[in-house]
């Protein structure tokens, strides 16, 4: 089934970026000065392309900040539903932001041709936040390290709900001992915005830890991510396996 369209011929033209003043125009600022002289209202308003009957389209790229308390991370939480209650966003706008958002998030975890280095819990979510932080279910994810620290490989174990997700250690442990990994990082994300580990978790932290160890893998850390915060295992010397 198609989306309906944005606009339609019968409704009262809306103003676009065309009905601005050519010195608030951003797509013309972003020729002058370059992108990066973009605010974030004005970004959004080049993929919003136009705005409502009554409003501009950067009066709707601030009210579509607004929503998410001028916070890009937050934004990126905001279901499809959430966003087309904002009058002058349709399904097709909607759309076009959270892919926008999205692949800015996938920019983000892209490793570089050389395979990072893990020589600290800041290392890890410097990998893994741009990933975990503003998604409304929890995720679990092992990195895999060799001899060096350096990234084998990351993978994700499992998907859940809100309040949690389950792991196999089985569906840890067999990939790296497939990758020769000598080493292992734990991380998931808690979408309550709580970093704090809960029994479950440590729990699992200590169930891997000795699974790992029959292999001589060594589980170097747990880390824990929430939106601007994380939990570090090792920092908090809780990492007895």
């Amino acid at each position: 089934m198609a989306y309906p369209p944005d606009s339609d011929n019968n409704l009262p033209k809306r103003l676009t970026l065309k009905d601005l003043s050519e010195d608030d125009r951003p797509r013309e600022k972003m020729q002058r000065l370059g992108v990066a002289s973009l605010t974030n209202v004005e970004l959004l308003a080049i993929l919003l392309r136009s705005g409502s009957t009554d409003c501009t389209v950067i009066e709707v790229a601030q009210q579509m900040l607004n929503m998410a308390n001028n916070n890009l991370n937050d934004l990126g939480q905001l279901s499809l539903h959430q966003l087309t209650r904002l009058k002058g966003v349709g399904p097709t706008k909607a759309i076009t932001v959270m892919a926008a958002l999205e692949l800015g998030r996938r920019r983000g975890t892209m490793a570089g041709t050389e395979r990072p280095t893990i020589s600290s819990s800041s290392d890890v979510v410097r990998i893994m936040q741009p990933l975990l932080a503003d998604l409304p279910h929890e995720e679990f994810w092992a990195l895999f390290l060799n001899r060096s620290n350096r990234v084998i490989d990351k993978l994700r174990i499992s998907q859940g709900g809100i309040s949690g997700t389950v792991v196999d250690v089985r569906m840890i442990i067999q990939p790296a001992i497939e990758r020769l990994a000598a080493s292992i990082v734990l991380v998931h994300n808690h979408p309550s915005g709580n970093c704090k580990p809960s029994p479950n978790d440590k729990a699992l932290t200590q169930q891997i830890g000795q699974a790992a160890k029959l292999f001589t893998i060594k589980l170097i850390d747990h880390i824990i991510i929430t939106n601007g915060r994380y939990f570090s295992f090792t920092d908090e010397g809780m990492m007895e396996v």
